[in-house]
């Protein structure tokens, strides 16, 4: 009993001192936590600054002395601190009544500076890395900058470039970061290997791609740099490839790209799996909106039953849906397409389904990236802007349009939801390339109004200030001739898709017999109607002088036993100067798969020209031209040219037709032929051909790699074949060779070389005339820049 009522005591007395304790205890835990969530100090005291005095840090932490403040005051205190970017460590501790904010300030960077660069300046080093002079310095920023060095060099074709960094104390805690490079030597790309391909052989498909196989000329070109970006680019290139020509279960099981460190050089293995060819099957258009009929939407459709597979063409069946349907009042309305395919007859058939889809609105663009190119010009790319229904297809359209523009390297555009459940925020991530360009260079034609060796200097800026627009100042000539031009454009007139610009250009040409200089200017309007169609409006205004070359000249006057010119040319160099202002409309329709390298589609163009809205010359030219390709030989890459134009022109009112304003044939009208060699003749013992006022010409070609010569060089051979007929005059019957304005034939065949050079297309033909009159002035070989369209 003892035993128990000592513990029932013992048990009293803890409970007691709990309840007096515990109490205590929760109001000393109170009175801290309420001290820690509301404390007042008398003062600020700051330390560790050397650049930014106190007072600033101070304001930047918005604790004030007298005034209580919390634990979470303190946290945005240091985050405002660090959010300044100058501090590599803030703290923030309250001893007794003192506030004390202990700072460790980034270093400056004084200077950047870059050694042993010699493939790369230091310009375009200093836009690779992230330290600035006057900005501040960290490691972690030079080490990454380290890598973006390495990154800059491995772009041009240099992987094993080694680079390393010296920072340079200089005090009042500032320093000069250099790095030492050692560029290495250039990786070169020696093979690069197709495997699993049997429709096209492993020189069409490199032709396809950007990457290519290092040559003589990849010093200039720079095209045989190894880069997983640009691999990965050219494996879309080999299936849109693929895709457009009938091959809808292409597809690419590897590229890899192997390095042989001994030499320095890449291997490229690309493995595809064509798989079957397919046409078209049935083509249908179904629609689960009421009020739209799918039917009559069927003429829409650029897809036809039994044509060759084309996944463009899908695609641009998908976009005129898509249009005609939103111009009919249903914005939301999305097309997808079904594909069937039939495996024993290879065709796949394609249902367009229309669906009203779901709502939702573009809230606003995001535009990332463009430093130098304006909003505007990217936003005009786009054919919806805020407010508008949200469109897949019309989005990726705009894509295709940025990338087209040429400003940019790459474009990415993506979407996150915006600030309501039918609204969605686009965003455009664009990496801008340089658009400006200064080039000199040389070269020699044989034919031409301007034959004999040249040289052309021009400075040119496609995406002048930002803005878009194109300008180009030049300067050229040769031995008989000076060029002087200034071109401007501005693709977005008045904000919609009209270019408009203007040429100004003073022009010299010496002739045998008389000199010519031209100082004019175009005015000019270009406007797409479709994606195939467009069509240009011009107002041109020259002043044209004549003279007769010095050496025809005694005493200031032609002097018949030096020169013998004939009565048509002296009077027209009598009525000079002559002033020429006329109004031209052009229309132009384009199918051609690449204007670089053409397989198949058509190209044509009319225009009609009339002059006499002022000035001297009054007349109405019309002109057209087409030219149609087509693959032979998807094997052998033989590709076949058919070709053909004519031309009128008309003289009205007292003065007639000029002889400077009729048609000269040229090396584009026939080969085999001099320059102005053929047609009517002066009926004096001159022997000039005066030119003539209709002409028609045709010509057939076939193209096709040159062996052994690898595809890198951008070598391929044509022969061909050319007739063409130049004939009629206007001017004064006496001053014709009676018969030679009647309509003749000339013909002639040859064989060809084109060479799409760093500089530019050229070609060398070698033609025989076959079919000629005894007047016409016969050149076999000719050289120059190629003009094919």
């Amino acid at each position: 009993m003892k035993a128990a009522s000592k513990f029932l005591s013992a048990a009293s007395a803890v409970a007691m001192s709990a309840a007096l304790v515990v109490p205590g205890a929760l109001a000393v835990q109170f009175v801290a936590t309420s001290a820690a969530e509301a404390a007042v100090v008398s003062r600020v005291e700051v330390s560790g600054n050397q650049r930014m005095d106190a007072e600033t840090i101070r304001n930047y932490i918005m604790i004030k002395p007298g005034k209580p403040f919390s634990s979470a005051d303190i946290d945005a205190a240091v985050k405002a601190l660090f959010g300044t970017g100058l501090f590599s460590d803030v703290q923030i501790n309250q001893v007794g009544s003192t506030l004390v904010v202990k700072v460790a300030e980034y270093q400056v960077v004084n200077q950047v500076l870059f050694q042993g660069n010699k493939k790369l300046k230091d310009n375009a080093l200093q836009a690779a890395v992230q330290l600035k002079s006057r900005g501040t310095f960290s490691q972690a920023a030079l080490d990454s900058d380290v890598e973006a060095v390495k990154a800059a060099y491995k772009r041009i074709g240099r992987d094993d470039a080694a680079v390393t960094t010296q920072v340079m104390q200089l005090g009042d805690n500032r320093v000069n970061v250099v790095f030492n490079i050692n560029e290495g030597g250039r990786t070169q790309i020696t093979a690069i290997n197709f495997v699993g391909n049997s429709a096209y052989s492993s020189r069409r498909l490199s032709d396809l791609i950007n990457t290519k196989r290092s040559s003589w000329l990849s010093f200039v070109l720079r095209d045989d740099v190894y880069d997983e970006d640009k691999l990965r680019a050219d494996q879309e290139l080999l299936r849109r490839f693929y895709y457009n020509h009938g091959y809808a279960d292409f597809q690419v099981v590897s590229a890899v790209g192997e390095l042989d460190s001994a030499t320095n050089k890449y291997t490229v293995t690309i493995t595809v799996q064509e798989g079957d060819r397919y046409n078209f099957g049935d083509i249908s258009v179904e629609s689960t909106i009421p009020e739209v009929d799918g039917k009559a939407l069927q003429s829409v459709v650029e897809t036809q039953k039994g044509d060759v597979y084309n996944a463009k063409k899908v695609e641009d069946s998908i976009i005129a849906l898509t249009e005609k349907v939103a111009g009919s009042g249903y914005a939301f309305a999305q097309v997808t397409p079904r594909g069937d395919r039939n495996f024993e007859n290879h065709t796949i058939s394609v249902v367009y389904t229309i669906d009203q889809g779901t709502k939702a609105y573009v809230e606003r663009i995001e535009i990332r990236g463009n430093d130098r190119t304006r909003d505007y010009v990217i936003r005009r790319e786009f054919d919806v802007s805020e407010g508008d229904a949200f469109n897949q297809v019309l989005i990726q359209r705009a894509k295709k349009r940025l990338e087209a523009l040429g400003y940019f390297e790459k474009v990415d555009i993506s979407t996150v939801p915006g600030s309501q459940p039918d609204q969605v925020v686009l965003v455009v991530d664009v990496v801008e390339k340089s658009t400006g360009e200064f080039s000199i260079g040389a070269g020699y034609s044989t034919g031409g109004d301007t034959p004999g060796p040249s040289v052309e200097g021009s400075i040119t800026e496609r995406n002048f200030l930002g803005r878009g627009q194109f300008i180009k100042l030049s300067a050229g000539g040769g031995k008989n001739s000076r060029d002087y031009g200034l071109s401007f454009t501005e693709p977005y007139f008045l904000g919609r898709r009209i270019a408009a610009g203007f040429d100004i250009f003073n022009q010299t040409r010496n002739y045998d017999h008389y000199n010519t200089e031209t100082l004019g200017a175009t005015v000019r309007f270009g406007l797409p109607i479709t994606n195939s169609i467009s069509t240009q409006l011009a107002y041109n205004i020259a002043q044209e002088k004549y003279s007769f070359a010095d050496g025809c000249l005694t005493n200031g006057a032609l002097d018949p036993s030096l020169c013998t010119v004939s009565q048509a040319i002296q009077q027209g160099v009598a009525e000079s100067p002559w002033l020429k202002s006329s109004v031209s409309v052009g229309l132009v329709y384009n199918t051609i798969d690449d204007m670089k390298n053409p397989h198949e589609g058509l190209y044509a163009n009319t225009s009609v020209e009339v002059a006499g809205l002022g000035g001297d010359a009054k007349f109405v030219k019309l002109t057209a031209r087409g030219s149609v390709y087509q693959t032979l030989s998807e094997q052998l890459d033989l590709v076949g040219l058919v070709s053909g134009g004519a031309g009128y022109v008309e003289g009205y009112g007292s003065n007639g037709l000029r002889i400077f304003d009729q048609f000269q044939s040229t090396d584009r009208m026939i080969r085999g032929f001099a320059y102005g060699g053929i047609g009517p003749i002066a009926n004096d013992n001159s022997g000039d051909h005066l030119g003539g006022t209709t002409y028609f010409n045709a010509s057939a070609e076939a193209q096709f790699p040159m062996p052994v010569i690898p595809e890198s060089f951008g070598l391929r051979g044509a022969v061909f074949a050319d007739a063409a007929t130049l004939y009629g005059s206007k001017l004064a019957s006496g001053l014709v060779l009676p018969g030679s304005a009647d309509m003749q034939l000339r013909a002639s065949v040859g064989v060809g070389l084109m060479w799409a050079s760093p500089f530019g297309p050229i070609r060398i033909d070698y033609a025989i005339p076959i079919k000629k009159q005894p007047t016409d002035n016969v050149q076999e070989f000719n050289f120059g820049i190629a003009t094919r369209f």
